[in-house]
């Protein structure tokens, strides 16, 4: 059996090194306990999170190491700074004994020796004044926000890019009342208070354990993305086409909305992600209809709708507090998403009735997958206008970051 440490230390090589996804790394452990699991996911996705603020500490005691030991010394660092729980003595120790483990013995006595003179000099991260390295965001990443957005209200959200972000659960009330699910949560003694029209979650444990989740009550999904499909406002009898719909949280939102009259069709390229949004809908009792198609090209086959959700790939700089490693993202390599956007945005209005209205959003933080693309595609469809549009950040009521725009077609 794996342990934990190991795990920890296997995901943040896969992840930093060689491109990996968190979620997916931490999802593939097997033969570990779920202590073990979740202890692993914390410390990985603890140290991806604070990486560049670890290196700064590691670096006034030494020189920065290659790789595979500079893993072992950013865990042995965020234990001692982040995980109370973990005795100093234990980090350490189990940080020489990780390097034995990884063919590393002869560096046994460095990580000892680093690690202690770390502990002995504890420097205060509050006091750094560099924001990059206070916060573990990339300068340029930095520079961009403040560029667009003001170096104001960046300096509000950076702090929230920081810990576990919260869970939010968006009652099926086609299945139950609100009132009937709360009573189920505490039964289960889960926490919940209301967030708007949905519930955020005190979470101890994976909350798609409960019963109340397997019963289809509820499903997760981020306050910001459910205003979205809110803001949309599908009607009862409304045709809807979801056009990038896994895992399908907006396709079940406007179900949920539409009180499961009318019909949603939710779209993705991939099947094997389709199959996540089926799953989903006979979970919740949903009426909905999931298949493939690539939301860039037109298809005869797909019916005019009243409404229409363009949830497009995006960089995800909205996400961070969920998925750490894309912060460390070369901002060159988000120069493909704009081009993509406008292309399924432009397909995807060919679909919408005379009158109808589509939603534009994404889960990032850059103008120009943001403003620039819906500035765009105003110029190439003058008969469309905006009714909404809106930016929300990470400081703001918990949600993630996230831009959407209502559109409505004058026919």
């Amino acid at each position: 059996m794996i342990t934990s440490r190991q795990a920890a230390w296997e995901t943040i090589y896969k992840v930093i090194y060689s491109g990996a996804y968190s979620n997916l790394t931490l999802g593939s452990i097997k033969n570990i306990s779920p202590a073990e699991h979740a202890f692993a996911a914390r410390l990985a996705l603890g140290v991806i999170e604070r990486k560049l603020t670890l290196d700064y500490i590691i670096e006034k005691f030494c020189r920065l190491p290659k790789p595979r030991l500079l893993v072992i010394l950013e865990m042995g660092v965020y234990q001692l700074y982040f995980m109370e729980k973990v005795p100093a003595s234990a980090a350490i120790n189990e940080s020489v004994k990780l390097a034995r483990q990884n063919s590393l013995g002869a560096y046994t006595s460095f990580v000892n020796a680093v690690l202690r003179r770390v502990n002995d000099n504890r420097l205060s991260i509050s006091a750094i004044q560099d924001k990059s390295i206070k916060y573990s965001v990339p300068q340029s990443l930095i520079s961009m926000w403040e560029k667009a957005y003001s170096q104001e209200k960046v300096d509000a959200f950076l702090p929230e890019l920081l810990g576990q972000a919260p869970v939010f659960a968006v009652p099926n009330v086609v299945k139950a009342p609100v009132n009937q699910l709360l009573s189920a949560l505490e039964k289960e003694k889960i926490n919940a208070k209301p967030a708007g029209n949905i519930l955020q979650i005190d979470a101890k444990g994976d909350i798609t354990k409960s019963a109340a989740f397997k019963d289809g009550l509820f499903y997760i999904e981020d306050l910001s993305s459910y205003s979205a499909v809110a803001a949309l406002a599908p009607q009862a009898g409304d045709v809807v086409l979801d056009m990038c719909s896994a895992p399908g949280g907006k396709s079940f939102a406007a179900c949920i909305l539409m009180n499961n009259s009318g019909r949603v069709y939710s779209f993705d390229i991939h099947e094997h992600r389709i199959s996540l949004v089926r799953q989903g809908a006979e979970r919740l009792g949903l009426n909905i209809t999931a298949a493939v198609n690539d939301a860039r090209s037109f298809s005869s086959g797909i019916p005019a709708a009243d409404k229409i959700i363009c949830d497009v790939p995006c960089s995800g700089f909205g996400v961070i507090r969920r998925k750490p490693e894309i912060k460390y993202k070369n901002l060159d390599e988000v120069k493909a998403f704009p081009p993509l956007q406008l292309e399924i945005l432009s397909n995807s209005a060919k679909y919408l009735k005379a009158g109808g209205s589509m939603l534009y959003s994404t889960c990032t933080l850059n103008k120009k997958e943001n403003e620039q693309v819906l500035e765009s595609f105003l110029k190439l469809n003058k008969n469309f206008k905006v009714l909404e549009c809106k930016t929300l950040f990470p400081a703001e009521g918990g949600a993630d970051g996230f831009f959407y725009a209502v559109l409505k077609s004058n026919g």
